[in-house]
């Protein structure tokens, strides 16, 4: 078939100007499509960002935290390039890493495995997660859930492996007596997200940084004080085309797509994610993003 699309190319160039034009954008046309399934997909690039922070602690003034997301290990996504991204982040020198839903693509199969790579991540405040929504095996906001018990396999093999998964609750990050709460909730389509269950307790004085898998959870905290909301899901849509945009997502997707958005007082990052679900991107690295937090 390639050699008959080659030649036909050919016979059409003999044929003047117009035959040109299309062996040169039939030409382009392959080279966008060879980049795009074999080069950005696994293109990793790391995007540095400082945030400031309101009532922030003095002794949290330049914590770094590294955020990764969306990983999708499976049949696409090889446990090499996987470990490439954890040699990434590791090299950030993060005081804290965090990373937020999508281990596993689908199934049991790759659980132990992706654990096992991730497990290798260490910094000096920890390492925490949360769960995505095919980590509970649910692929739309319907909430139904084609293995039940997945999410309890991946959150046991993070917590074997010394991440700290958080389900709808907060860990509190201690330096002298200053602290800075780290929150967690479960994945918004997974029938069990409880901001209200995570947020109890807490100290308004006290800055909050959320990790919600998916970024549209930000709709869902009645208020709830939130400085910084880390997410990931969308990944980026993982094509983003001139003029046409994020093709693939539609437009609650494109609402929180990629990058800082602001919501009422809360600062939302979406991570573009390390994984794909498809082997395509185009405009769209995977990445991994690194928050240093500045006194406002």
């Amino acid at each position: 078939m390639m050699n008959s699309l080659v030649a036909w190319v050919r016979n059409q160039s003999r044929h003047g100007p117009p035959g040109k034009r299309l062996a040169r954008f039939v030409g382009r046309s392959w080279a966008h499509l060879t980049y795009a399934v074999q080069v950005e997909p696994t293109w990793l690039e790391v995007n540095r960002h400082d945030v400031p922070i309101t009532d922030l602690p003095a002794a949290f003034a330049g914590l770094r935290i590294v955020q990764m997301s969306d990983f999708h290990l499976g049949q696409h996504v090889s446990p090499a390039y996987l470990q490439e991204a954890v040699d990434l982040a590791h090299h950030q020198n993060p005081d804290v890493i965090v990373l937020t839903g999508d281990f596993i693509h689908k199934g049991f199969q790759h659980v132990q495995r992706m654990a096992r790579i991730l497990g290798q991540l260490r910094s000096p405040l920890g390492v925490f997660a949360v769960l995505g929504n095919h980590d509970f095996s649910v692929r739309n906001a319907l909430g139904i859930r084609r293995h039940p018990h997945l999410h309890r396999a991946v959150a046991g093999a993070l917590t074997q492996h010394g991440i700290r998964v958080l389900q709808n609750e907060t860990h509190v990050l201690e330096r002298g007596t200053d602290r800075l709460y780290l929150t967690g909730v479960e994945d918004l389509w997974s029938r069990v997200c409880d901001p209200e269950r995570a947020f109890a307790g807490l100290i308004d004085s006290v800055p909050r940084i959320v990790l919600a898998h998916n970024p549209c959870t930000v709709e869902q905290l009645n208020g709830q004080r939130c400085d910084l909301m880390l997410s990931g899901h969308t990944h980026g849509g993982q094509i983003n085309l001139p003029r046409l945009g994020r093709i693939t997502l539609g437009p609650k997707g494109r609402q929180f797509a990629a990058g800082f958005y602001q919501h009422g007082s809360s600062l939302l990052y979406v991570n573009k994610g390390v994984g794909f679900g498809f082997r395509v991107r185009f405009g769209v690295r995977p990445e991994v993003a690194v928050f240093t937090l500045l006194p406002r």
